[in-house]
């Protein structure tokens, strides 16, 4: 039970959700609605339930229409003036939000993947070590999200997240050192990125 405490208390969730869903006509992805609330505060759930404490969410377009709709008391709200640049200036600016909290590693989620529940999320949370781990689910032992970044990678993580690339340029480099947890047994890993994909929302 304590050791479950420690992880807690060391891994902050950080939930990416300040897309303009430009494929979806310019419909926020966080405000799309799922099982009756903005599919944001589902996705808060999911990363509460699987374990993370501290949640911080980065919001971007129409961050008042989320903050009015959507219930994240808890949560910490990180605006991301630059969402427009893509995923990788959202990710830096939760990276930033973190610095200093004492976590010793972000969970870091998409808000557009209501496929991945709390079981997928808790296993990754529970490969966490220390400060160094780099971790992510994988799909039928490809690598997807969640994914969690010991602090040590922060910085590292910050420099090379351009566009929607995310972390995917940091993680490459160091491929070795990521453990695989592998989720396709738990979750599925589908985007909410077009009209076609909206048959996934409950």
């Amino acid at each position: 039970m304590t050791e479950n405490k420690d992880v807690e208390n060391a891994v902050a969730g950080l939930l990416l959700a300040a897309g303009g869903g430009r494929r979806l006509g310019g419909r926020p992805k966080a405000l799309l609605e799922h099982r009756g609330r903005p599919l944001v505060e589902h996705a808060v759930g999911v990363l509460r339930a699987a374990g993370c404490t501290r949640v911080h969410v980065v919001l971007g377009a129409r961050a008042d229409a989320v903050r009015e709709r959507a219930r994240l008391e808890g949560c910490v709200l990180v605006e991301n003036p630059e969402w427009e640049q893509g995923m990788g200036s959202s990710l830096r600016a939760g990276l930033d939000s973190l610095a200093g909290t004492g976590a010793g590693a972000a969970l870091v989620s998409l808000v557009d993947q209501p496929g991945i529940g709390p079981e997928a999320v808790g296993r990754v949370l529970a490969a966490y070590r220390d400060e160094t781990s780099l971790v992510s689910a994988a799909y039928d032992g490809v690598r997807g999200h969640p994914v969690l970044f010991g602090s040590v990678h922060w910085a590292g993580i910050a420099e090379t997240a351009t566009g929607d690339r995310g972390a995917r340029a940091y993680l490459k480099a160091h491929e070795s050192a990521i453990t695989l947890v592998e989720c396709g047994d738990v979750a599925r890993p589908y985007d909410i990125d077009t009209a076609a994909d909206l048959i996934h929302l409950e």
